[in-house]
């Protein structure tokens, strides 16, 4: 097993945590230049009724206040979906050199499907995108949560 999937399955276990509270099964890590895990998050948006607690935007966050710096230069990110465009922003800003994916997102992802925010030549900052780790078992955890209607939020009027 590489490191990437590795690190890939404690992500899972993140995304697991975010399915156990009802907010769709996200998970994230992010590692420092040795491998050493120094943050997590987990989708958080029905739990704190927050549309911006992705699960990178946790993960970043936490890393920053791990390392006392919002560049985190020498970091990897490991993510169980393909992160939108509002992640793919954090992810530029905080100069994270590295994205590692699992399941792809037609609808909304920025890291090569829909668009491709992460290496786009216009922009200052260019991260390496290494997408389809543990696709299969990333995707099912997220078909768990949209194929049960039990488990999805209500909405009211």
């Amino acid at each position: 097993m590489g490191r990437h999937t590795e690190w890939m399955r404690l992500a899972q276990g993140e995304a697991r945590l975010a399915l156990a509270t009802g907010d769709v099964p996200v998970g994230a890590i992010i590692v420092d230049t040795a491998g050493v895990v120094i943050a997590r998050g987990r989708n958080e948006r029905e739990l704190h009724r927050d549309p911006t607690l992705h699960a990178e935007i946790v993960a970043i966050r936490a890393a920053a206040r791990a390392l006392g710096d919002w560049h985190l230069t020498g970091c990897t990110l490991v993510v169980t979906l393909e992160p939108c465009v509002m992640c793919a922003g954090a992810i530029l800003a905080a100069r994270i050199p590295l994205v590692v994916f699992g399941a792809w997102d037609e609808k909304a992802g920025a890291a090569g499907s829909v668009y491709d925010v992460l290496r786009d030549r216009r922009l200052n900052h260019r991260v390496e995108v290494f997408p389809g780790v543990e696709e299969v078992e990333c995707g099912a955890l997220l078909r768990s949560f949209f194929d049960d209607p039990a488990r999805r939020p209500t909405r009211g009027p």
